[in-house]
């Protein structure tokens, strides 16, 4: 599978611009014209990275990364600017983004900056997917997970699976039936990152809890330990 990545820009020039350029070195890419396309793609499907403009009408970029990062989406995003304000710039870094480049950018330098990123997030998720003797294919209740395809199958859908998901079903799985600390979660799957909290955490098992549950209010295999943690049963 090509790695997919989302083009927000409301420039129409520049959008295609990029799309075509992303998709001539062999990358799945998908486009939005504004923040509130945006966001509906983003909370629909797993992408690798994404490449946002911080000057659209409506909803603006640093607006979509701020409501990205409240909800635990730690997707990469790089920030397009057109803007000179260092203040800018700092705010989008503070907000979580990965990178930044200011227009007008040269592709080869942003292709550069892209394959660091890329290639840094591959690097995590293989540190974290590294132990080939472990179970990647399991079930839970009434879900069948593939963690090496990043995807679920329950009542007949197939669901997809961000990496930080698949890592905390992963780390669930080995620790099955015991707890397991949000501080864990935190060291193991965002080895440590600063920019998280527990917060980010219960955000991510709602959103398994969604995919897995029957009904995700009332949990009967990802549960919660108060005080202490999650335990997966079943």
């Amino acid at each position: 599978m090509n790695t997919r990545i989302l083009v927000v820009e409301d420039d129409p020039t520049l959008r295609m611009g990029l799309r075509d350029s992303l998709e001539a070195e062999g990358y799945d890419v998908t486009v939005a014209a504004d923040g509130l396309k945006a966001e509906e793609l983003l909370y629909g499907r797993h992408f690798a990275l994404v490449l946002l403009d911080i000057m659209m009408p409506g909803k603006g970029g640093l607006e979509v990364l701020r409501g990205l990062r409240a909800e635990g989406v730690l997707t990469p995003v790089v920030l397009l600017t057109a803007r000179s304000d260092e203040n800018d710039k700092v705010l989008g870094l503070e907000l979580g983004a990965d990178d930044y480049v200011t227009k007008p950018f040269g592709l080869r330098e942003l292709m550069a900056r892209l394959r660091v990123i890329l290639r840094r997030e591959e690097r995590s998720m293989a540190r974290l997917m590294a132990e080939p003797e472990e179970i990647t294919s399991f079930v839970i209740g009434e879900a069948e997970v593939d963690l090496a395809a990043f995807e679920l199958r329950r009542a007949g859908r197939t669901m997809p699976l961000t990496p930080k998901e698949a890592a905390m079903l992963r780390l669930l799985q080995r620790e099955r039936g015991k707890v397991v600390s949000r501080t864990r979660f935190l060291e193991e799957v965002w080895e440590g990152g600063d920019w998280v909290t527990n917060r980010t955490v219960d955000t991510h098992m709602l959103n398994l809890r969604k995919k897995i549950e029957r009904d995700a209010t009332r949990p009967v295999h990802l549960l919660t330990v108060h005080g202490a943690g999650y335990r997966l049963d079943g």
